[in-house]
């Protein structure tokens, strides 16, 4: 039996295939361990071997996936993505949907997506819930150079957000509204650093025991934030039979056209994982101010298509070297000695404080 599972915030829909691609069983139930607990009874009732497809939909897939998992059935996640027949379908309903996918499942044609163990989606949540703090710090502080801008306003000190610059925005006067509005946003942004600081703690505590994340550091433009969020998001390095498969996987390969005996290459692809591809770029940025071979090869490249997609050419060159450090256990190699040293002391202290808090 073949099943399909629409996946929705209250009410999902499920379809029961048979061998020969037979409608035999639909229902609804409730997304909630008592809805589905129903369907898994159900499940239970049929004499043939079941396998579940379940649509990746956000987080709501997560309890659906484990209670199944936990009662003995094989599920399986299917990749919206790549599921292109139902993405572009012209009548498209939760039980179309849901019969889809179990017809693809039977056909052995549903692109699936690599499922994390709960460990590893408790340690991507960690890493993701700190960039988006970042991420609110950074929009926080845009406005509040916004509202400088406004009454053309300079920061006499080389740093605005340093101590001395944030007690001068607390002297400058901008009228009542924007005091207040200002105000505020320095107390938000007081609270963000805290909580930021916090968590760099608290991962720098996690990553300093792991073997993967102290060998990735080897290599320049590494920090512990970068190789930890490297090393949960690609949980297991593995299932990339390749370097070039883990390129293509984080979106950095370069887009492919080709007609006839012309084959065009093109921008990157930038289908993949978006977190990696950005702490990928960021790193390429110091990376090449540390390490001359990543110099050298950005001058290269910037002289024939300009220093941005250098820098992205670089980011892809790192994953590339990051696939055999973790495949062969073996550190970068000419990278500087010192510079990493430094770096590694630098997250132990900050781990120290994590376990002292």
């Amino acid at each position: 039996m073949y099943v399909g599972v629409d996946v929705h915030k209250r009410v999902c829909r499920a379809a029961i295939v048979n061998a020969e691609g037979t409608v035999v069983d639909e229902v609804s139930f409730r997304n909630s361990k008592t809805g589905i607990d129903e369907l898994v009874t159900r499940l239970d009732a049929a004499t043939d071997r079941v396998v579940v497809a379940v649509e990746s939909t956000a987080t709501l897939w997560i309890q659906i996936y484990d209670r199944l998992e936990e009662r003995g059935i094989r599920v399986v996640l299917s990749n919206p993505y790549k599921t292109r027949l139902i993405a572009e379908a012209r009548i498209k309903t939760d039980t179309v949907d849901a019969r889809t996918l179990a017809q693809r499942l039977r056909a052995d044609m549903l692109p699936l997506c690599y499922v994390p163990t709960k460990t590893q989606r408790e340690a991507r949540q960690f890493i993701r819930h700190r960039i988006t703090l970042g991420g609110m710090r950074t929009a926080v502080k845009n406005r509040i150079h916004t509202l400088l801008d406004k009454h053309g306003l300079r920061c006499p000190y080389k740093t605005l957000f340093s101590k001395r610059g944030v007690e001068w925005l607390r002297s400058v006067e901008l009228g009542v509204t924007d005091d207040t509005v200002l105000q505020s946003d320095l107390a938000v942004l007081a609270v963000l650093d805290e909580q930021i600081a916090s968590m760099d703690a608290k991962i720098a505590t996690v990553a300093v025991t792991d073997e993967r994340v102290l060998l990735l550091m080897t290599m320049p433009g590494l920090g512990y934030f970068a190789a930890y969020l490297l090393v949960v998001e690609v949980c297991n390095i593995n299932r990339f039979r390749s370097d070039r498969r883990l390129v293509r996987w984080a979106g950095l390969a370069p887009g492919v056209h080709q007609s006839g005996d012309k084959t065009y290459g093109g921008r990157i692809t930038k289908q993949g994982n978006k977190l990696v591809r950005w702490v990928l770029v960021e790193a390429a940025r110091n990376a090449c101010r540390y390490d001359a071979r990543f110099r050298a090869f950005y001058a290269r490249y910037s002289r024939r298509h300009g220093g941005q997609k250098a820098v992205v050419a670089v980011a892809h060159e790192m994953l590339r070297i990051v696939w055999f450090m973790l495949s062969r256990g073996e550190p970068y190699r000419g990278g500087r000695t010192g510079l990493s040293e430094r770096t590694r002391k630098r997250w132990e202290r900050i781990a120290d404080r994590g376990l002292r808090a």
